[in-house]
């Protein structure tokens, strides 16, 4: 049996009152963070190996169902507004497509070849990285993606909870978080999907910053999509340049980030 449909650690939960539950659950997501942190070697690995592909002009795919899929989808999906890079230079993919992201599509995950054929829509190539998100290990719409991906040149990772899975053989970086259990049994968009998304927060954070999209501790390429943005790009540039808070916004909004902002201000000065 998958150790993430092996049985709750808990027993009649129908029992237990609100507080126990809680307490229950918050105890549990607290073994997460532990599981991630025995796979940060393979992380690093997988990370390095895509900024390299990244600064050589290459793109990095998400590729899951379900849980996994919507995760991939969310965190390629927040790269755009808070680096500034562009759209398709990080993309999501999920089985059944993007009526799947909010209603679950019938057995779409089951299609051993739908997944290769998703990608070849983006004119996927040895350029790029490919990572299957699959908590369970076995999802057949990953898999054969990660295989035709292989057969084809294509760098492969992956981020699944089960170990020795069928994913993870046809990944070159796998990224194995076994994270035991779940509360419910089986309801792997509990402990499971927390740990996809730690090592996803992980992935896209440290690529962004290798690539050159951080400067100090600060996201100076973000998109000024908001008041709230503005604001925070405008504090940013008072910090670094020193003027007053209207000059620094005028700044700000005329070349469009923080960074341009900041560089326009220095060749000025």
């Amino acid at each position: 049996m998958k150790i993430t449909e092996s049985p709750s650690l808990y027993r009649h939960l129908e029992k237990m009152d609100t507080h126990q539950l809680l307490v229950n659950i918050n105890h549990e997501d607290q073994t997460v963070a532990l599981s991630v942190q025995k796979a940060l070697p393979q992380i690093e690995k997988l990370v390095d190996a895509i900024a390299d592909k990244m600064l050589a002009g290459g793109r990095l795919f998400y590729l899951g169902a379900g849980t996994s899929g919507r995760l991939g989808i969310v965190d390629a999906s927040e790269c755009p507004p808070t680096y500034g890079v562009p759209q398709g230079l990080v993309i999501g993919l999920i089985a059944g497509g993007d009526s799947a992201i909010r209603k679950a599509v019938e057995f779409a995950e089951d299609n051993t070849e739908q997944g290769w054929k998703d990608l070849q829509q983006y004119q996927v190539s040895d350029k790029d990285v490919v990572i299957g998100i699959a908590a369970s290990g076995g999802t057949p719409y990953v898999v054969g993606a990660l295989k035709a991906c292989r057969a084809n040149g294509i760098i492969t990772g992956c981020i699944t909870c089960n170990p020795q899975s069928p994913i993870a053989e046809q990944a070159d970086y796998p990224v194995e978080v076994i994270t035991g259990p779940e509360f419910v049994t089986g309801s792997t968009r509990m402990k499971a999907g927390t740990a996809q998304k730690l090592v996803l927060n992980m992935i896209s954070t440290a690529v962004m910053i290798k690539i050159g999209r951080v400067e100090d501790n600060k996201m100076v390429n973000m998109q000024l999509s908001n008041d709230k943005l503005v604001n925070r790009g405008t504090l940013m540039v008072m910090e670094d340049t020193g003027l007053n808070h209207d000059d620094s916004r005028k700044l700000l909004l005329q070349h469009g980030s923080v960074k341009k902002a900041v560089e326009s201000f220095r060749l000025m000065t």
